[in-house]
């Protein structure tokens, strides 16, 4: 464990203090990764920019939720999946398609499972996807502008999930209903 400070708007240093005032005021709490990204005003400040440019991707809420929650999956990142779960939830994504995501199993919306298959090859392989898997997510009714989606995407979750695993953050109260730990490797063969 690296020892990590979770800061809150009193605790954080000054730069990052009315950052976590606003985020506190628009979620009604502080999630404690951003309360340990607090710790360097510019971490902070470069996730929630990264994610607010997410948000105008060009992919929708559900299928952002998808992407975030595989490529936290892929990373091994408890805090995340089980943020990312409640966030899914909360923007309407069916409960089935967030158990699928969670336990690496087929969406039955063909073009989500087309983007969550993309999404773990473009985390596995470190962005070196072949022509054909990216035909296959073209052809499942994606374009081009959707492949930079995924890799902005991924970008957002690498430093959350590094994060929270030097941090071993632990889950706010709301996100314990979703809690999730990682299976060994022979759940994510193949």
């Amino acid at each position: 464990m690296s020892d990590l400070k979770i800061h809150d708007e009193t605790t954080a240093p000054s730069a990052a203090r009315d950052t976590l005032a606003g985020v506190n005021k628009t979620y009604g709490m502080i999630p404690n990764m951003l309360g340990v990204l607090a710790e360097n005003p510019a971490a902070l400040e470069g996730y929630l920019s990264l994610s607010k440019s997410f948000e105008h991707s060009g992919l929708d809420p559900l299928a952002r939720q998808v992407v975030l929650l595989t490529v936290s999956i892929e990373n091994a990142c408890h805090f995340c999946v089980a943020a990312h779960s409640a966030a899914a939830l909360k923007a309407g994504l069916d409960p089935a398609v967030i158990d699928a995501v969670r336990s690496n199993q087929a969406i039955a919306d063909a073009r989500l499972d087309a983007l969550r298959v993309f999404t773990r090859r473009m985390v596995r392989q470190r962005g070196f996807v072949s022509d054909t898997e990216v035909s296959v997510f073209l052809n499942a009714g994606w374009d081009k502008a959707d492949i930079l989606a995924v890799i902005l995407g991924v970008s957002l979750k690498t430093i959350s999930n590094y994060t929270n695993h030097v941090a071993e953050t632990p889950l706010n109260k709301a996100y314990k209903p979703f809690a999730w730990a990682p299976c060994t490797r022979a759940c994510f063969a193949g």
